[in-house]
């Protein structure tokens, strides 16, 4: 007769077993610590965003009537040499940017906290403009119609009395097969507040190695197409509508 073995651990299986807990606990181990790493590089990174927004915003260009220009990274100047490169620079008048890289129309474009152009509106608004330019919507690549819809519709409630025109995304390499969705989206609120929407997917611009941040030539070529298109239209204020 066959030793009877249940409930017995035999070394060669201890020995399994315990490697493959060893296995487990380092795997673990190597996934908090990505996590960590993760959430390190995130905070450093939005840090670094903060400073530069708050930079960016100490910057003012030009003069005449005040422009407010709200936006992302674009409207900061990420990646160039100095951040008064920025395309908001090319505008006319007294030009004020309040922008946040990563920032866009919906609640949770970016990871660094509240920063959406709806959470930043109020704050940027006490410079009292005579113009809002909102730039912005490649941030919201990834987001749902819903939360670009409920993000357009709070930012228009703040921008309420204001002259307001909404400028759309450019067609970034790295993000171009989500843009015509964001595009068409933006384009159909923006009508139905009553204010004027600027396309700038059709421009062929310049850019850096990240494929999503214009080039200085991409900048320039970017603000003064805006420019121009501001000029052929007559900003409103949106309309009150329900949100």
């Amino acid at each position: 007769m066959a030793p009877h073995t249940s409930g017995v651990l035999h070394r060669g299986n201890l020995r399994r077993l315990t490697g493959a807990s060893a296995v487990v606990l380092l795997l673990a181990a190597l996934m908090a610590f990505y996590a960590a790493d993760r959430a390190g590089a995130g905070a450093t990174r939005c840090q670094q965003h903060r400073i530069d927004s708050r930079d960016r915003a100490a910057i003012v260009t030009g003069d005449g009537e005040r422009v407010l220009v709200i936006g992302d990274s674009w409207s900061v100047g990420l990646g160039q040499d100095g951040l008064d490169q920025s395309w908001a620079a090319r505008l006319p008048g007294e030009v004020h940017v309040a922008g946040f890289s990563g920032s866009g129309f919906s609640a949770h474009a970016s990871m660094c906290g509240r920063v959406s152009f709806h959470d930043r509106a109020p704050t940027a608004l006490s410079m009292r403009p005579s113009l809002v330019v909102v730039e912005g919507g490649l941030n919201d690549y990834d987001q749902p119609a819903t939360a670009i819809d409920r993000g357009f519709r709070d930012l228009m409630a703040d921008l309420a009395g204001q002259r307001v025109v909404i400028v759309g995304p450019a067609d970034a390499p790295s993000r171009s097969r989500a843009v015509p969705r964001v595009d068409a989206l933006l384009a159909r609120l923006a009508a139905e507040y009553g204010v004027p929407y600027v396309r700038t997917s059709d421009l062929d611009l310049t850019y850096l190695e990240d494929r999503l941040h214009p080039t200085a030539d991409g900048h320039d070529e970017f603000g003064d197409a805006v420019a121009d298109r501001i000029a052929a239209l007559t900003p409103a204020r949106p309309a009150v509508l329900g949100r």
